[in-house]
């Protein structure tokens, strides 16, 4: 037999989970969106940082010893062309860090922010080799693929504190270009075995 007046009936509790389940559902939901976000933001900018330490780059043209001390066959200046990067945004060498490296030891050099032209233990001098808007000059920034810009290193003052010497024949040395980005670039220097007669050499 059945009873048609028999109604089913919700309690108040079985409701007040329901409730509370779509509460923590939805805040559950919220925190899940918001961490996305933040970690595809976070992803953004660790791709482009990282984007832009490879492609944000100097990329050497040429290096050539000048000033050679013919009293004991020595390079004494080093001057390195650069030029930037294929894809590199605007490079400025202002804020380049220059690490020197020899048999001597390490030496870390900047750009003088009061004259570019300042070359000795502490700074590597900026000058222009080809320049159409004047902003190597100005303010050594390379914004154009066809700039190009000669980093000085006068090697007698960076030996300064260990010998006072130039590059002799045959030695080596190495040149690494860290930009603002944190694009590197190494340049690997190595005297001739003979500077007889030479006022400059490839190296």
């Amino acid at each position: 037999l059945t009873n048609d007046d028999d109604r089913g009936q919700v309690g108040i509790g079985t409701l007040i989970v329901f409730i509370a389940m779509v509460l923590v559902a939805a805040i559950a939901a919220g925190v899940l969106i918001n961490t996305a976000g933040f970690l595809q933001s976070s992803a953004e900018e660790t791709g482009q940082q990282s984007s832009d330490q490879v492609t944000n780059r100097l990329e050497v043209v040429n290096s050539v010893g000048t000033n050679i001390d013919s009293s004991n066959s020595e390079v004494d200046t080093v001057e390195v062309t650069v030029k930037k990067a294929p894809g590199a945004a605007n490079i400025d060498i202002g804020s380049t860090i220059s690490q020197w490296v020899d048999s001597t030891g390490s030496y870390d050099l900047t750009v003088n922010e009061n004259d570019a032209s300042t070359v000795d233990q502490d700074n590597f001098a900026v000058s222009t080799v080809q320049d159409d808007d004047s902003s190597i000059t100005t303010s050594q920034v390379l914004n154009d693929p066809s700039d190009r810009a000669t980093l000085e290193y006068d090697v007698t003052a960076i030996h300064n504190s260990a010998n006072g010497n130039g590059l002799g024949e045959g030695e080596t040395a190495t040149i690494r270009l860290n930009t603002q980005s944190g694009g590197t670039t190494t340049v690997r220097l190595v005297v001739p075995e003979t500077l007889s007669g030479n006022s400059a050499v490839t190296l």
